[in-house]
């Protein structure tokens, strides 16, 4: 039997582990291509993704409640339609982690860093995906309070450029008139929108991630709900002020063309150097790195745990009791395809591949609904589960053929994987010793001893 993690996170470290994850570097890019999407009215895609993604939030509630656990999504599928689907699943996670971790190191030695320095790009990203690495070896705790002063951070970027906008608007110099303008020259009002709801989308996911922290958080059943929802509303609320500001204060054309859209914002208003920007825009990738890694560590430690990986991935450090080989492993393949290819390509697929994994969550809830359990649980209502499993068919219809051109190659190579690695698995019953109570965290009412 697999050794049990540490639990040492609580509700609010674990709400400001969503609330960073939310907010990561993609807000501080993406309002200028919602805006091409969808016009100036930025604030309404916001909202309709926001919703979006609070049925699926609410999915992973209930079953991040029920089985708190490393594992995640690959846990639930595996546990509802067995090894194969856990694996499937779980490949599609771990493979947006990964990139995504590359794609931000690549970010993290791009042009925001060369406003101070200039550095060889190899030499970046090694120290960079190092750091990362060593900090999630020494603990979740270290790592979540580094989390902490860095969703300040972040938080604090967005609210300084929504005060600079409020400013703008009072003083006379913004156009209201744009927060009503939906609409392209290519898509109507209701295509427009949906368009510009894609990409929205990719500012809310994040939330996935924490289930996979849940078997360290103490009492996961009453706090996790409490910091899912809390993050989400509080990421929603700020993602739509800077929508309102952004596209009241900025024309469109200016916010469509600019790479840093936010930025146009302050130079509007005057009087805040640009080069706190860059700041940042460099903690926000650090974050965004850091708590990904976090992620695909600890799949990569339940899925081993589950039998669909190695056996190796699921080893602990003896002291710290954090998932080692798994944290080397993640962030090799980070540091592999970060050096090699062209990670904004791979990046791409991350939408497809995140929205696979939700459908599958969606309706393993609802199977998993026969599997009584004695302890109480968040139960969502049965509508939102449905809703959400029609979103994800929704926007998957809105995503280009060339992204499922290359979604499908990774789906492809997850379907030959999984074959091999369900066979693996046959041997061990659905709901093992350790699914049932006697590792489960949840059940116990002190922390692992260390």
């Amino acid at each position: 039997m697999s050794e049990p993690l540490a639990r040492e996170v609580t509700t609010p470290l674990l709400y400001l582990f969503i609330v960073g994850d939310v907010l990561g570097a993609g807000i501080y890019v993406l309002i200028g291509q919602i805006a091409g999407a969808s016009g100036s009215a930025v604030w309404l895609p916001l909202i309709v993704a926001l919703v979006l993604a609070v049925l699926t939030a609410a999915s992973y509630a209930e079953l991040a409640t029920k089985y708190p656990r490393a594992g995640g999504a690959a846990h639930y599928a595996h546990r509802a339609f067995g090894p194969f689907a856990g694996f499937v699943v779980g490949f599609c996670m771990l493979a947006a982690g990964i990139v995504s971790v590359a794609a931000l190191a690549r970010g993290f030695a791009g042009d925001y860093l060369r406003q101070f320095v200039q550095l060889p790009t190899v030499l970046v990203v090694v120290v960079f995906l190092l750091a990362l690495g060593l900090l999630n070896a020494r603990g979740i705790k270290d790592s979540l309070r580094a989390n902490m002063l860095a969703t300040l951070v972040e938080a604090g970027g967005l609210v300084l450029v929504v005060g600079l906008g409020a400013w703008v608007i009072l003083r006379g110099d913004a156009d209201l008139d744009r927060l009503t303008d939906i609409g392209t020259a290519q898509h109507g009002p209701v295509a427009a929108v949906l368009a510009g709801v894609v990409l929205a989308y990719y500012a809310f996911v994040g939330f996935e991630t924490s289930v996979n922290v849940a078997e360290e958080t103490k009492d996961p059943r009453r706090s996790y709900p409490r910091a899912l929802f809390g993050a989400m509303a509080t990421a929603g609320v700020l993602y739509l002020l800077v929508g309102v500001v952004a596209g009241a204060v900025v024309p469109l054309e200016r916010l469509v063309a600019s790479s840093g859209p936010l930025l146009e914002v302050v130079r509007v208003a005057g009087g805040v150097p640009q080069w706190v920007f860059g700041v940042v825009a460099l903690v926000a990738v650090t974050n965004g790195a850091l708590l990904t890694g976090i992620m695909s560590s600890r799949l990569a430690y339940g899925m081993a745990r589950d039998r669909l990986l190695p056996s190796v991935l699921a080893k602990v450090l003896p002291r710290r009791r954090t998932p080692w080989v798994a944290i080397v492993v993640t962030s090799g393949l980070s540091l592999v395809l970060a050096l090699t290819g062209e990670i904004d390509v791979l990046a791409s697929t991350l939408v497809l591949l995140l929205l696979i994994v939700f459908a599958a969550v969606n309706t393993a809830v609802l199977v998993l609904r026969r599997d009584r359990q004695a302890l109480p649980h968040f139960r969502a209502p049965t509508v939102l589960p449905v809703l959400g499993l029609a979103s994800c068919v929704l926007l998957a219809t809105r995503i280009e053929a060339g992204v499922w051109l290359r979604g499908g190659i990774l789906l492809a190579a997850a379907v030959l994987l999984g074959v091999v690695g369900s066979r693996s698995a046959r041997n061990t019953p659905r709901g093992a010793a350790e699914d049932t109570g006697e590792d489960d965290p949840g059940t116990r009412d002190h922390a692992t001893p260390r």
